[in-house]
C-alpha cells in the first residue's frame, strides 16, 4: 500500500460561508491549486515551524518523570491541582473553607452510612462516589488548609485533600507541611491561550483551558526529606557547554526563568508553545541570565510586600452600598473599583506585563468581581463574598503588582 499523501488548499480573501461555497461550486476539483504538506515529526500538517526548538533541551520528559531516563532538566513535574469542587475547597476567607468543608465532610459521612437528610444535594463525582462504596471515612483537618495560588497574583485559602480534590496529581511529592517550603515555575503551556510562567511557593490551581503545569527546584520522598529536582544529567549540560564547573543547579533555576521570559523565545517559539512543553537553548553569557531570572523572581515571589506603585485614589461618590465594578481603562490608565472608587495613573507600562491572555493587573480584577455561585448549596448556604470585605486589601494589592509589573517589563527589555 503506497503512503498517504496530505493536499491542503485554503481559500483566501473570500468572506462568508456562501462565497466559499460557490467557489467550490464553480471550480473542478483538479483545477484547485493544492500544495502537497509533509507532515513534522510530532504528526502536525498545518503551522508547520520551521525553527530549532527540538534541538533545545528538554525540561521535562515522562520517561523521566518514571524514572527510565535522566536526558531532561527537571525529574519531576506536575499538573496544578484540579479540585472538581472550587467553590467547596476555596476561598478567600479562612473562616469560610472551615465553614464549606465541615459541612461538605459531614455530608459525605451521611451519604457513606445512608443517614443523608441534607436539604441541598452535592454533586458527586465519580472518584467520590467510589470513596462511598468503598468506605473511607473522613474527618475535617485544619492543617489541610493551605494558602493557594489560584489565579496569577490572586492567593485563596484551599483544603488540600487528595479525597475532596478531584487531582492532586504529584503536588504531595512537592509541597510538605507549609506552603512555603518550595519554589516552583508554574506555567501554562500546549494550548492557544499565550504562554505564561509565574514563580510561586504556594500551591498553583490547574487553570481552566489547557491546564498548567509547574517545575519545582526540589522534590520530597517519601521520608519528606528534600531532593534537588533539577537532574544531574540536566548540571552536566549547562557545565560543559559553558565549560563552567561552577555551575549550580539553581543557577540553572534562574535561567530557566529567565528564558521563559525573554519576548523573543516567546515570539520565534510560539507555535511550538501552543503544542508542547517549554524546551531550553543555550543563550550566551549565561551568569547575564541567571541574574535576570533571580531579579524577576525576587518580584514574583515577594509581590505582597514589595514598595506599592501610589495610584491615586479619587472618590468620585458616597453611595452607602456601592456596587462592584472592577474594570480596567487601560487608555485612560484608570481602574473602576466600585460606584464610589477609582484608581487613576496607571503607567501604559503596567499593562504589557501579561499572563495568558490578561495582565496582572486584569487578572486581580476578575478574580474579585462579584459572581453567583454555579453550585446551588453554596448559593444557598455561603454566598458571603462581597468585594467590599475586601477593598482596602485589593487596592493594596493592585499597587503592588502595578510596580511589579513595571520591573518585569524593565527587566526584559534588557534581554538581547
Amino acid at each position: 500500500m503506497s503512503e498517504a499523501r496530505i493536499s491542503y488548499f485554503s481559500l483566501q480573501g473570500l468572506q462568508g460561508k456562501e462565497a466559499k461555497l460557490d467557489w467550490i461550486a464553480g471550480t473542478r476539483f483538479e483545477e484547485i491549486p493544492f500544495e502537497n504538506i509533509n507532515p513534522d515529526s510530532k504528526g502536525n500538517w498545518i503551522n508547520l515551524t520551521d525553527n530549532d526548538f527540538d534541538s533545545f533541551l528538554p525540561l521535562v520528559d515522562k520517561e523521566v518523570k518514571a524514572g527510565k531516563s535522566e536526558e531532561a532538566v527537571f525529574k519531576l513535574f506536575s499538573a496544578g491541582v484540579k479540585t472538581q469542587r472550587d467553590e467547596w475547597v476555596y476561598d478567600f476567607s479562612k473562616d469560610a473553607v472551615i465553614e464549606k468543608v465541615k459541612y461538605l465532610i459531614d455530608a459525605y459521612m451521611e451519604q457513606l452510612t445512608n443517614k443523608t437528610t441534607r436539604e441541598f444535594d452535592i454533586k458527586w463525582d465519580a472518584d467520590t462516589v467510589q470513596y462511598i462504596k468503598r468506605k473511607i471515612s473522613k474527618s475535617f483537618e485544619e492543617s489541610q488548609i493551605f494558602q493557594a495560588l489560584y489565579r496569577p497574583y490572586v492567593k485563596r485559602y484551599l483544603y488540600f485533600d487528595k479525597h475532596f480534590n478531584g487531582r492532586t496529581y504529584q503536588l504531595s511529592n512537592i509541597f510538605q507541611k507549609s506552603h512555603c517550603n518550595n519554589n516552583v515555575i508554574w506555567t501554562k503551556a500546549g494550548s492557544e491561550i499565550p504562554f505564561f510562567c509565574l514563580l510561586t511557593s504556594y500551591i498553583p490551581d490547574l487553570l481552566p483551558q489547557g491546564g498548567s503545569q509547574c517545575l519545582p527546584l526540589y522534590r520530597y520522598d517519601e521520608n519528606g526529606d528534600r531532593i534537588d529536582n533539577i537532574t544531574d544529567w540536566g548540571l552536566t549540560q549547562f557545565q560543559t557547554h559553558y565549560k563552567d564547573s561552577e555551575i549550580t543547579k539553581e543557577n540553572i533555576f534562574h535561567y530557566t526563568y529567565a528564558v521563559l521570559h525573554h519576548p523573543h523565545y516567546r515570539t520565534k517559539y510560539e507555535l511550538n508553545l501552543k503544542r508542547e512543553f517549554p524546551r531550553l537553548p543555550f543563550y550566551e553569557n549565561f551568569h547575564q541570565w541567571t541574574t535576570w531570572g533571580k531579579a524577576l523572581m525576587d518580584l514574583h515571589l515577594n509581590y505582597e510586600t514589595i514598595e506599592p506603585y501610589r495610584l491615586q485614589r479619587v472618590e468620585i461618590a458616597t453611595k452607602d452600598n456601592p456596587k462592584a465594578k472592577l474594570k480596567a481603562d487601560k487608555i485612560k490608565g484608570m481602574i473602576s473599583l466600585d460606584e464610589n472608587t477609582q484608581l487613576v495613573g496607571v503607567p501604559a507600562l503596567a499593562w504589557e506585563y501579561k499572563l495568558g491572555n490578561r495582565s496582572a493587573l486584569e487578572w486581580i480584577l476578575d478574580q474579585y468581581k462579584e459572581k453567583k455561585p454555579k453550585d446551588p448549596t453554596i448559593a444557598q448556604l455561603f454566598h458571603t463574598y462581597k468585594f467590599a470585605d475586601y477593598k482596602e486589601q485589593v487596592i493594596d494589592l493592585l499597587q503592588r503588582v502595578c510596580t511589579v509589573s513595571i520591573k518585569t517589563i524593565e527587566i526584559i527589555q534588557q534581554m538581547p
